[in-house]
Parts: structure tokens; sequence; C-alpha cells
């Protein structure tokens, strides 16, 4: 067993709180935990840590131990020992014994059972990832790349809260410090302190926002900023005007794909011409968990075709669709997937079977041919479509790659990517409403009228001013004289609401 958990339980059977604490986060350290659970029921408090993802149970300790043990983390981040009615959040840095400085963000929420307690623990000591690392190849590692070079302009990644963007926007600002260039950055929190660059952190509570940090900015003389979310129309239009004036913005935004942010900014109020002319790239991106090179089990697709045929042809409909110049960057990828892999457990991966993560990254390049399609205002499906003939590929596909490659499995490329047939489905239903709501009344004196429409549908007042007919209400529909209701069998019923 491992030393550090050996303590830990130590620190509990001799009721060594301050010890105990210091383990836990010593041990989650080790573990390469992102945060610690602290969990009270009825008789027992449990201690989990998401690893990877994913919550795993660590120790157990008994309910009398709670309260010392969350008042000696509300003394370490500051909170209110006596407050126990309400959620209080502060922050903490710790140094372990073998000197690794952390970051804690702690969070408390009071229960039936007393108070949670959840730490996210971020490593200060952790060196700031390269974008290969992290998991960018091929095309989209291009498209990224150009995108950084770029003077001015706007760069966004978008995702789930935990998959990853803050760190990518880390990444890209260490390709960018330079001793040249003024960056600036609008945080909540700051995160990681890095070198070279001048971070602030926003306050709402006296009104020093994303947006007012961002203009605050504008005035420090800045060549880059990063701005920590986009969240209303107030911080975009901030950053377009920055990005009109000369700089290159980055920044983060909630959204499920790069095609979904553009729609995401139209409807935050923001005109075409202003995001084909400012917006140079768009990421979309997750977290999957890696394969155990220990213990990773082959199998054949053909056992996905038995098992789940309209997956096995998702699969391979969706392989197939990846651009001839993505592919190009994987001399060891077949023309088609014969393999994949599946987890199974060992000593080295903890007998889960995963052992670390990557992202999955979807980059479109806001090129000519995207900003015109902007600016004609195609829909979703065709500017995805034009920029998949560009050499984007979608986070299904980067998946799949990674599938092929053996880095990772099926399940968990799905687990966090839609199939491309939902996706298509998706789109066609967005279109098929967006043509009914926004398609104007055209009257056409030529225009054949069935039958049945014209003895039937009321004669529209717009139509009919546009034929050069009086305009007159339509007819109110005849009121029945007597109302009939059929119930089912053994169904009783209910007055009116």
């Amino acid at each position: 067993m491992n030393d550090k958990l050996e303590q830990l339980k130590s620190a509990i059977l001799a009721g060594q709180v301050p010890q105990m604490v210091l383990n836990m986060i010593s041990y989650a350290l080790e573990q390469r935990a992102s945060d610690i659970h602290i969990e009270p029921s009825a008789n027992k408090v449990r201690v989990r840590y998401r690893i990877d993802g994913v919550l795993r149970l660590v120790v157990e300790y008994p309910s009398n131990m709670h309260p010392a043990v969350v008042s000696r983390i509300k003394i370490m981040s500051n909170l209110k020992i006596d407050e126990q009615r309400i959620p209080q959040d502060g922050r903490s840095q710790v140094t372990t014994k073998d000197n690794r400085e952390m970051d804690l963000r702690i969070s408390t929420l009071p229960t039936v059972n007393g108070e949670k307690v959840v730490m996210r623990i971020q490593d200060k000591s952790r060196e700031i990832p390269t974008l290969v690392e992290l998991g960018l190849t091929g095309n989209s590692l291009k498209f990224l790349q150009d995108g950084l070079k770029d003077p001015n302009g706007i760069i966004l990644t978008s995702g789930p809260t935990g998959s990853g963007k803050t760190t990518t926007l880390y990444s890209c600002l260490n390709i960018l410090n330079k001793m040249d260039v003024n960056i600036l950055t609008i945080e909540d929190p700051v995160e990681i302190e890095m070198e070279g660059l001048n971070q602030s952190q926003v306050h709402p509570d006296i009104d020093y926002t994303f947006a007012t940090g961002l203009r605050s900015a504008l005035r420090q003389d800045p060549d880059i900023v990063m701005v920590g979310e986009i969240r209303d129309h107030e911080t975009i239009n901030v950053a377009i005007e920055a990005s009109l004036t000369g700089h290159l913005v980055l920044s983060t935004i909630h959204t499920n794909s790069a095609t979904e942010t553009l729609t995401r900014i139209i409807n935050m109020g923001v005109q075409p011409f202003l995001m084909a002319s400012t917006i140079n790239t768009i990421i979309a991106q997750r977290l999957v968990r890696k394969l155990c090179d220990q213990c990773k089990k082959q199998i054949s697709i053909e056992q996905v075709k038995q098992n789940d045929p309209d997956l096995y042809d998702n699969i391979m409909m969706a392989f197939k669709s990846i651009p001839a110049s993505e592919k190009a960057n994987y001399p060891e990828l077949a023309a088609t997937i014969t393999v994949i892999y599946e987890p199974v457990g060992c000593a080295a991966c903890d007998n889960v079977g995963y052992h670390g993560r990557f992202g999955l990254y979807e980059v479109m390049d806001i090129n000519n041919t995207i900003r015109e399609a902007i600016l004609v205002e195609k829909t979703s499906l065709q500017i995805q479509e034009l920029a998949q003939e560009e050499g984007m590929i979608t986070l299904e596909q980067a998946g799949l790659i990674k599938m092929a490659l053996g880095e990772t499995s099926m399940e968990e490329v799905y687990r966090v990517a839609r199939r491309s047939s939902q996706e298509t489905g998706k789109h066609m239903e967005e279109e098929h409403t967006e043509m009914h709501i926004d398609a104007p009344v055209v009257a056409s004196s030529q225009a054949p009228v069935s039958p049945i429409a014209a003895s039937q549908a009321p004669v529209s007042p717009i139509a009919s001013f546009a034929a050069g007919a009086p305009v007159s209400p339509p007819p109110a529909p005849p009121v029945p004289s007597t109302l009939e209701i059929t119930l089912p069998e053994n169904s009783q019923a209910s007055s009116p609401q």
C-alpha cells in the first residue's frame, strides 16, 4: 500500500486533524487528483478524489471528527468557522513536506449531515504543458499555431467546465510570452501565475467584471489580452473593439462545438460582418482518459459491428469522412479501422485501465471561405461542411483517430463527443425550424395553390395587401355548440387548471 495513504489512515486513527488534512492533500497530489470531495453521511464521512475526471473513494473517517476537519480547512482558507448555515468560498496556499506548492480553491456547502467540502487543487509547481502535450496534432495544431501568429483578432476556445480550456489558453500564452510584447490577463480566478504576464483577478461584487477589466486593460497599452470568459453582450463587444484596434484577444466561451460558437455570438447581438472581420480561430475541446499502456487489450472492430451495427456504421462513416490532408499527418494510420483497444486494469493504473488524460480538439480556421459563408449567413451545417472541406476535423473524428492509434477507447470517445449522425439530425431539425420561423410571406398570383388549401386556409392580410385586395381580418373559427370529451376507460377527469 502507498506510504502516503498509510500516513493518512494513521492520522485518522490517531485523531490528528491537522496532520490528516495535510496528508489528504499530499496524497491527492501524488494521485494526480484535481479535486478532493469530503462528504458527510449519517454515520461516516467519505473522502473521494477526482482522478482523470472520475471520482474514486479513498478513505472514510468517523462523523465525530468532521467538525474539527471542516474547522481546520476553514482556518486554512480564512473562512468563518462559526458560520455553518450558508455556503462559503475561499482560497489557500499550502506547501507539502516534499516542498510542493499548491493553490487550493475551497468551497463549503451545508447539507443535512453537516458541511460538505470540495477542494480544487492547482499544483503551482507543475509546468505548463505544450500544445502537443495537450493532445493537439495534425491540422488542428497547424490552425491554432497560425492563429497565434496573427497580430490581431480573436481566438476562442469552448467546452464544458473542466475540459481544459484555461490550460489551453495558458499554453498559448506561454508561446506568445516574449520580452517585446505586453500581455494582460483578466481572470476569475488567476489559476496559474506566469512570469512576464500582468494578471488581474475580477471582483464582480465591486463591479470589476470581465467587461470593465477588459476596457481598463485596453488603456494599459497591451499587445495581447486574455479574458477568462466571454459571458455577455458587453464583453464580446469590448473584445471585438480590442481586435479591431490591433490587439490579439484570447478567451473562452461555453458552447458545444466550434460551429455553434458562431451561433452563440450571433445570439449575443454581434453582426456577421464584425464576426467575419475579427475572429481568427475557434477551438472546441474535451478531455478523455488515456488507456494504460501496460494492460490495454486489442479487439476486432467486428465485435462492435455484432453488438451495435448502428454505432459501427457511424464510426466507419465518420472515419471515412476525415479529410485526406488530416490523414496524411498520421503515416501509421490505416485506411480504415480494423482493431480498437479497451481497458483491462492492472497495478500500474490502480485497476482502472486508464492513466492520465489528453484533449480532443476541433479547431476551425476562419479563412476567407468561412468568412464569406458568415457574411451571407449560411447555416451552421453548411459552415461546418465548408470547414471540414478546408481541413477541420470534428471532436468525434479527433477521438476516432486517437482510438485507431490505440491511445483511448471507443467508450471514452463517445462519452464526450456526439455521433455525426446525431449532429446532422440536430442541424437538420434546427434548419427546418428556422425555415418556418424566418421565411418571409410572399404572395404570387401565379403560384400554384392546392384546392384543399384554397378552400380551407384563411387568406393572410399581408398576402391580400400585396395582391392589391382590401385587407380584412380573417373570419373567426366556428364555435361548437357542444364540447365532447372522450376519456379512456378507468380514467378520472380532473378539474381545469
